[in-house]
């Protein structure tokens, strides 16, 4: 008998973000970046995962900014 080797989905994993949601992990990590300059993603899932890095990216690159700006 062959084995199945198709991929098996995640139980609770959606495979569809709401914008809502999306929106919400940018903006944790656009604070997260604002205030800390090393902060650890708290989402484990891939898409929100990268909402959250974007806005820290985005929130750094304004933290920088306002510093220079500050001197």
């Amino acid at each position: 008998m062959a084995k199945d080797n198709t991929p098996k989905p995640v139980p609770d994993a959606p495979t569809e973000w709401s914008l809502e949601g999306l929106n919400k992990a940018y903006q944790q990590g656009y604070m997260a970046g604002m205030t800390r300059p090393e902060a650890r993603c708290p989402y484990p899932a891939e898409v929100p995962a990268a909402a959250w890095h974007a806005g820290w990216e985005d929130g750094q690159q304004q933290r920088l900014l306002h510093a220079r700006q500050s001197a």
